[in-house]
């Protein structure tokens, strides 16, 4: 039996959806529930936190590159839980213009699809009254995104919460809870964006504080009472497996695959085979594919550059077998990698590419790759709809490009991919086949 659910969000990045959904997360298994985590947007980062405070496998939501369908079958995996609790991306209503594949990624989809009521986390710092004009706005925007109640954060005091209450209580919006201002459950930022789960040591402790503070702060009863039945699910969407047996790089330069790629995958029967580049392990020779997912490869670029081990043996995979890579995968795989300080380091060469973080540039956005050449798992002329989040500029890129890319808008964008022999690769990471 499908759990009801809620939406975690908020008006904007930064207001605390993060805190409250891994306080919510922690407080509620503490309780001896069951609760299932969904991340709306193809963000990468937040479901390995969810993971770690659920003690369950969080997916991502994702209307932009997702079919209804396939959006179904994914929520179906929270079948048997007590609760669904889904964390939106950015503000609740922020997606691109054009739609993509059943909306355009804003969260306020995955609310009215679902049936999921939102709980919105308001920033309340500079202000009282004035959270229920923005609370009042966004309980009106959309007719069929449900305002369950807001969750008052960074609350200054009592008589500043008294006034947030009251001012909610004249524009008839239920508060589920106010948190107090707390650095105890902050965690460090570095890099693309939040640290990693598995990078961050105080974890645990972090975590525990997080429930507590939560717990003795929002109406958890209340919050059980509010969730709304959950009104889309389905079989799971078959996902064709790049090989029969996969080897797969994964270490801490090497850590990003959607959970939903690799489950579907195994649902379909493949094997799939660690390897550590780091550590100087090459892949398994037996395996049909390696595959080498995104990640951070420009902080360990002398490591891999030394790799030799790692570098001879995919090298060697590479006559006889397919190797794709992801963004930092698909780095590693080219010829060279210039690091911030401008020190260039020599990768793989299955690919002519050469990147560089000397000058950081963001390239961030949805993308749409009509495929001009066969990778694994897809022919020529495959749809895939996916998502780049890079700093790295291109310096050289002499081989044939992979596939022909689009942003959002439609507009092209000059990262092609390329491909040389059995060798490809992408900036963007793939979420789904266009349909």
């Amino acid at each position: 039996m499908m759990p009801p659910g809620l939406l975690i969000s908020a008006p904007a990045s930064g207001t605390g959806k993060t805190t409250l959904m891994l306080g919510l997360l922690a407080a509620l298994r503490g309780r001896g529930l069951t609760v299932q985590p969904f991340k709306s947007g193809p963000d990468y980062i937040d479901p390995g936190f969810h993971r770690a405070a659920s003690g369950r496998a969080s997916v991502n939501l994702d209307t932009w590159a997702m079919s209804r369908k396939t959006l179904a079958g994914l929520i179906s995996g929270a079948d048997g839980a007590d609760l669904i609790l889904a964390e939106g991306s950015m503000g609740l209503f922020d997606g691109v213009i054009r739609d993509g594949a059943c909306g355009n990624g804003a969260s306020a989809g995955i609310s009215a699809l679902t049936g999921w009521p939102v709980v919105l986390v308001l920033d309340t710092s500079g202000q009282a009254q004035s959270a229920a004009a923005v609370a009042k706005g966004f309980a009106t925007l959309r007719p069929d995104v449900h305002l369950a109640g807001v969750v008052l954060n960074r609350v200054a005091s009592p008589r500043h919460e008294a006034m947030l209450r009251h001012g909610m209580a004249e524009v008839g919006i239920e508060v589920l809870g106010a948190l107090p201002r707390s650095a105890e459950i902050e965690m460090p930022e570095r890099h693309l964006g939040l640290v990693q789960a598995g990078d961050q040591a105080d974890l645990a402790r972090i975590l525990h504080a997080a429930g507590d503070f939560v717990a003795a702060n929002v109406d958890l009863d209340r919050l059980l009472v509010v969730a709304g039945a959950t009104r889309l699910s389905g079989p799971p969407t078959r996902i064709t497996p790049p090989g029969g047996r996969i080897a797969l790089a994964r270490d801490a330069a090497f850590s990003f695959v959607y959970p939903h790629q690799l489950d579907g995958w195994r649902a379909a029967g493949a094997e799939i085979s660690l390897f550590s580049p780091l550590n100087d392990e090459a892949p398994d020779l037996s395996a049909d594919i390696c595959w080498l997912p995104g990640g951070y490869p420009e902080l360990h670029a002398a490591k891999l550059a030394a790799a030799r081990t790692f570098q001879t043996g995919l090298r060697k995979f590479a006559e006889t077998a397919a190797v794709h890579g992801e963004c930092g995968g698909y780095m590693a795989m080219g010829t060279a990698l210039i690091d911030k300080a401008g020190t260039r380091h020599e990768m793989a060469g299955l690919l002519g590419l050469v990147t560089s973080f000397a000058k950081r540039k963001m390239h961030l956005g949805y993308r749409l790759a009509t495929l001009a050449a066969a990778m694994p798992g897809h022919g020529p002329g495959a749809r895939l709809r996916g998502h780049e989040f890079h700093y790295s500029t291109i310096v050289a890129q002499p081989d044939a490009p992979l596939a022909e890319v689009r942003d959002a808008n439609g507009d092209l964008v000059p990262e092609t991919g390329s491909k040389r022999g059995q060798a490809s690769g992408t900036f963007f990471h793939m979420i789904a086949e266009a349909t």
